[in-house]
C-alpha cells in the first residue's frame, strides 16, 4: 500500500516532537491527532514506511530484495532506474524530495561507518548485506543527489546456469573447467557490468575442495560455494584519515597465509605489483579481474596500474610474461546479454612487450572458434608450455 507523501510527513512530524518511535499503537494515535479516519492497514503501511526509513533502504527496499536485480541507480527525486539483466530501465518509484534522498543517502553511509556531508559530498561503501553503495551530494552531483547500488548475487551460478543464459556455450564448459584444473593463472577482463564477478565466483566454485583459496577484494563480493575460502577485505581511511587497509597491503599478507590459490576480486592498483610477484614465485592458479575494453587492452591496463607502484614499463612486462597464462574477455551486447567473447594466450612480440594472443573464441550462437594459438593454449593446459 502506498502511503500519501504528504500523511507521511505529518506523521514522521508528530513522533519527531514526541521523540517517539515508530509503533502501530503511537502511528495510529498520530494519525488520529491528524484528524483523519484510518484502517489497520494503513497504519501498518505507515509504520513500515517509517521503519524502512529509519533502518533500511527506505523506497529501495523492496528493488534490493527483487530477484534479478543487479543495478539501482537514483538520479535525483523520483528518478530510478534498475537493471534486470537486460541493460537500464526507467521504473516508477517515489523516492520523495531532494531532503528525502539526501537523508537515505547519509543514513546508508552512517550503516557503514562512513560520513557523507557537504565537507565530504561523496561515499563508496559496501553495506552490512554486501551491497556496493556510491553517493555524491547535490549540488556536485546534479539533477539531484545521486545513488549508485550494485547489489551482490543471492544465488552463485554454475557454469551450466551461465549456458542457459546464454552468456557461454556449452562446448566452453569444459575449455574453462581444463584452464582451472591445469592451474594455469588468469585475469578475467571486460567492461563494468559485463559479468566478470559473476563468472569468476563460477569458476572459483569448481575448485577441488582440498585447495585453500584465499580472497582480497576492495569490497566483498566473491562468495564461491567451497569450503574453504578465507576473505580479506580493504578498508577505507576514517574520518580522520587513518585506519587504512590497502588491497596491496593484503596482497602481501594473503601470501603468509598458504594459499592454495591467490584471488584478487578486481586488480586496480598497486597491488598489480605484488599479485605479478606471487604468481611467479610458485603460487599457481591465481586469478582475479581487471576492467578493459578488449582482452587486447590488458596488458597496457597491467602496464598503467604497474606505474602506480613505481614499477618500469620493462619490468612490468618481464614480470607479466612469466605470470599470466591466460585471458577470459566478457562482453555485453546490445541487447544486455553478458557472454563470454574469447580467451586468449599471453606471448611476447618482437618488440619485447607482452601482447595476448587470441587462442578460443566463442561467437554470438554458442559457436566455437579456433586460432592459430589454439595450440599453445593446448599445450599450457597440458603442462607442456
Amino acid at each position: 500500500m502506498n502511503v500519501p507523501a504528504d500523511l507521511l510527513e505529518r506523521v514522521r512530524g508528530t513522533l519527531a516532537s514526541q521523540g517517539s518511535e515508530p509503533t502501530p499503537a503511537r502511528v495510529a494515535a498520530a494519525l488520529r491527532a491528524d484528524g483523519g479516519v484510518f484502517g489497520d492497514s494503513t497504519v501498518l503501511a505507515v509504520v513500515a514506511a517509517l521503519r524502512r526509513e529509519a533502518l533500511g533502504a527506505g523506497p529501495l527496499d523492496g528493488l534490493l530484495s527483487e530477484p534479478g536485480i543487479t543495478d539501482i541507480l537514483v538520479n535525483g527525486p523520483n528518478e530510478v532506474y534498475v537493471d534486470r539483466g537486460s541493460g537500464l530501465e526507467r521504473i516508477t518509484l517515489r523516492t520523495g524530495d531532494e531532503s528525502a534522498v539526501r537523508r537515505l543517502a547519509t543514513r546508508l553511509a552512517a550503516a557503514a561507518g562512513r560520513r557523507l556531508d557537504d565537507a565530504t559530498p561523496y561515499v563508496d561503501v559496501r553495506l552490512p548485506d554486501g551491497t556496493r553503495f556510491h553517493a555524491v551530494l547535490s549540488p556536485v552531483a546534479a539533477p539531484g543527489t545521486c545513488l549508485s547500488l550494485r547489489v551482490p548475487s543471492r544465488k552463485v551460478f554454475g557454469l551450466e546456469d551461465l549456458v542457459a543464459a546464454g552468456s557461454l556455450p556449452a562446448a566452453g564448459v569444459p575449455v574453462l573447467r581444463d584452464l582451472l584444473d591445469a592451474r594455469l593463472a588468469f585475469l578475467i577482463s571486460g567492461g563494468t557490468g559485463t559479468g566478470k564477478t559473476t563468472l569468476l565466483n563460477s569458476l572459483l566454485s569448481l575448485v577441488d575442495g582440498s585447495e585453500r583459496m584465499v580472497v582480497v577484494e576492495d569490497a566483498s563480493e566473491l562468495r564461491p560455494d567451497h569450503p574453504h575460502v578465507v576473505r580479506l577485505e580493504a578498508r577505507p581511511p576514517n574520518v580522520e584519515g587513518t585506519g587504512e587497509i590497502t588491497l596491496r597491503e593484503l596482497v602481501r599478507q594473503a601470501l603468509r597465509m598458504r594459499p592454495d590459490r591467490l584471488v584478487v576480486g578486481e586488480v586496480r592498483g598497486a597491488e598489480v605489483v605484488d599479485l605479478l610477484s606471487a604468481l611467479n614465485t610458485g603460487h599457481e592458479g591465481g586469478c582475479g579481474t581487471v576492467h578493459a575494453n578488449s582482452a587486447s587492452d590488458v596488458p597496457a591496463r597491467l602496464e598503467a596500474l604497474g606505474s602506480l607502484a613505481g614499477l618500469g614499463r620493462d619490468a612490468l612486462h618481464s614480470q607479466l610474461s612469466s605470470a599470466l597464462h591466460a585471458v577470459i574477455h566478457l562482453v555485453r551486447g546490445p541487447d544486455g546479454v553478458r557472454r563470454v567473447a574469447e580467451i586468449r594466450v599471453v606471448g611476447r612480440a618482437v618488440d619485447g612487450l607482452v601482447v595476448t594472443l587470441p587462442a578460443v573464441r566463442f561467437a554470438p550462437g554458442g559457436k566455437v572458434e579456433l586460432t592459430d594459438n589454439a595450440t599453445r593454449f593446448t599445450k599450457l593446459l597440458a603442462g607442456a608450455a
